[in-house]
């Protein structure tokens, strides 16, 4: 049996809570929720006012960074998660970048799950959640 393991990145941003960036079991590599701030700050990019493309985009490069701090490619990438506070107004630009970072040659291509939610704990507007699979 294998034992979780945490993994911390020093380049993500801080967990606003009581949580690792990711935890590997295995083979398989659970990102937490990963939001658009930059380590060592509590700013937000594209809060006031709202630049959801600013978070998006920062959003997925903080997942580029704990995935590579978990020594894993970004092919490794499996399965996505995204949580929008505002689907209707949100989602069009959220598909685009997404296709990005995760569409196309070169990119992990991943399945996906896209959720509105009511509010995320920082006055965000985007969180996103990823597993990976680990050779």
């Amino acid at each position: 049996m294998t034992t979780p393991r945490n993994i911390e990145s020093a380049r993500a941003p801080e967990p606003v809570g009581a949580y690792p960036h990711a935890k590997r079991v295995g083979n398989i590599v659970f990102l937490s929720g990963v939001g658009p701030r930059q380590r060592g700050s509590t700013v937000i990019p594209g809060v006031d006012p709202l630049d959801f493309e600013a978070q998006c985009r920062a959003c997925f490069e903080n997942v580029k960074l704990v995935v590579a701090d978990a020594g894993l490619a970004w092919t490794s990438v499996a399965d996505v998660t995204v949580f929008l506070t505002n689907m209707k107004r949100d989602f069009a630009t959220y598909n685009r970048i997404y296709a990005e970072y995760f569409a196309g040659a070169g990119n992990p291509n991943p399945t996906r799950t896209t959720i509105e939610i009511l509010s995320l704990p920082t006055p965000i507007a985007v969180e996103v959640k990823a597993v990976c699979w680990a050779d």
